[in-house]
């Protein structure tokens, strides 16, 4: 469990973490960045990473003038992009072996659930996913799997990845110089991370009652 606990800590602590991989790493930090976003949306087997929170810790950083807002935007939103372009050709080439369940790496609640976004959301659900961890990072897998065509995809693609970077980078921006927010980092990743899976938990309890 010392794994689970250490991940625990660098959610909850992703400033003094991000702060000291600013110290060591300098510039190299926005490739370390572009790494993470590109695992957490481009990867199935790493929906675990950070990515609200550590879009939101980079804007804080970027007003303090350790980081630079405008290229952590450009950088990072390519990374979203590129994840997802990714994700969704290894859906396409993966195909319906992904639901067979032959697959130990992918769970196959995680991709039922994510399923039931697209028939309730439509091509929107690659919008609306970015917002909503590990719904975030299968959705384009499923899409690739044969929820859409890449042409309708690569547009909901780019609209959502940089708006969901822009939205988390900018905010932490603005209110990295609110004292409560700088005193209460923690609690606000919290709520970041409730905010972000309110949406799954509420399909979730639908699906129980419909079952019931």
């Amino acid at each position: 469990m010392d794994w689970f606990t250490g991940l625990v800590d660098i959610f909850l602590h992703l400033d003094k973490h991000l702060g000291q991989v600013i110290e060591d790493y300098h510039a190299w930090t926005y490739l370390i960045l572009l790494v993470i976003i590109f695992c957490e949306t481009g990867l199935v087997v790493t929906p675990f990473l950070p990515g609200d929170s550590l879009l939101f810790a980079a804007g804080t950083f970027a007003a303090y003038g350790k980081l630079d807002p405008l290229w952590l935007f450009v950088i990072l939103g390519a990374a979203a992009v590129a994840g997802d372009t990714v994700n969704y050709w290894v859906g396409a080439i993966v195909g319906p072996r992904a639901f067979s369940g032959n697959l130990r790496f992918l769970k196959k609640e995680h991709l039922d659930r994510t399923h039931r976004f697209f028939e309730k959301y439509g091509g929107k659900t690659i919008i609306l996913a970015r917002f909503v961890p590990v719904v975030r990072t299968f959705a384009p897998f499923v899409a690739g799997i044969g929820a859409m065509n890449y042409g309708r995809f690569i547009i909901y693609n780019v609209v959502g990845g940089l708006a969901w970077v822009a939205l988390f980078i900018f905010g932490g921006y603005g209110l990295a110089n609110v004292h409560w927010v700088r005193d209460h980092f923690s609690v606000i990743v919290v709520v970041i991370i409730l905010i972000s899976v309110m949406p799954m938990a509420i399909e979730f309890l639908r699906a129980r009652r419909q079952t019931a």
